[in-house]
Order: structure tokens, then C-alpha cells, then sequence
């Protein structure tokens, strides 16, 4: 494979649900060394993009699809389970973090673990009505973080561990 098609690769993996940058960091850690001319560091910076490009789509439209799918009749059970849940946690991190909502999110979305990331985030910014700007900049502090834990692990040599436990 060309050094571009690990790019792509990388890049489109940083998009998946759930697998996102945490997932992606590893990939492009063994990509190094299958490749020495592949740079980690625009790797990182493509998978972060890749990271960041549904959130703005997941703020303005999941919200709107769950409340949506929550009145049909085969999905309606499963959506309005999900948004009854996403209200339930929201509120009640609402009133644990206050002010501290910002640090909250940013730290759910930046400590790499498996069902929080910029897609759960973005989500529960959605549902706690979060201003955008605001939970923009949360979920890319988060996702830098996250980032930078996942990068440290991988050179470390936790890589490929990593990658199958998220």
C-alpha cells in the first residue's frame, strides 16, 4: 500500500463510531512502522480532523432523528429509551458538574474509553441543550486529550492491546 492510502485509512477509521481516534492512533503507529515515510504527526492531524467532522452533523441532527424515530412504530421503544436515557444522565450530570459543565464534557470525551468519544459527547451536548461553540470547543479539547493519552500509550508499546480493548 502507498503511504496516502494509510492516510485514508486512518483518516476514515477516526470516523467510526465508537472506534474513532482511539482506534485510528494505533493503526497509524503500526503504519510507521510498516512505512518509515509515514508521518505520525500529520497522520494525528488527519485523525483528528476525521474525529471532529460528524460533530457538527451529531450537535444539529441526532437529537432531531431520535425525537423523530421516537413516534414510529418499530423503532419508537429503542428511541425514546435512548432520549429518555440521555435526559435522565444529562440532567443529573447537569446538576453534579454546574458550572463545571464544560470540564465535564471535555473530560468524558478526552478519557479514551469505550463508549465516550466525540460522537457520545456530541450527543449528550445535543440533549443538554449545550451551546455549540461551547461544546465545540469542548469535545476538540477532549479529543486532543484523548489523543494525546492514546499516542502516549502506543509509544510506549501498548498499541496494539489498545486498539482491540477499545
Amino acid at each position: 500500500m502507498t503511504t496516502f492510502t494509510y492516510y485514508l485509512i486512518v483518516f476514515f477509521i477516526s470516523m467510526v463510531p465508537l472506534i474513532e481516534l482511539r482506534g485510528a492512533i494505533p493503526f497509524a503507529y503500526g503504519f510507521k512502522a510498516d512505512d518509515p515515510s509515514f508521518s505520525l504527526l500529520l497522520g494525528y492531524i488527519l485523525i483528528a480532523v476525521g474525529n471532529m467532522l460528524p460533530v457538527p452533523l451529531i450537535f444539529f441532527f441526532a437529537r432531531k432523528v431520535l425525537e423523530w424515530g421516537a413516534e414510529k412504530p418499530v423503532i419508537g421503544k429503542f428511541f425514546s429509551f435512548c432520549l429518555k436515557k440521555g435526559h435522565k444522565g444529562g440532567e443529573k450530570l447537569k446538576s453534579k458538574a454546574g458550572r463545571g459543565l464544560f470540564v465535564a464534557l471535555m473530560l468524558f470525551v478526552g478519557i479514551p474509553l469505550p463508549g465516550t468519544g466525540a460522537w457520545t459527547g456530541t450527543l449528550a451536548a445535543s440533549i443538554l441543550d449545550m451551546d455549540f461553540k461551547e461544546s465545540i470547543v469542548a469535545v476538540m479539547c477532549g479529543v486532543a486529550l484523548a489523543g494525546i493519552i492514546v499516542s502516549i500509550i502506543c509509544a510506549l508499546g501498548f498499541g496494539a492491546w489498545f486498539g482491540i480493548a477499545a
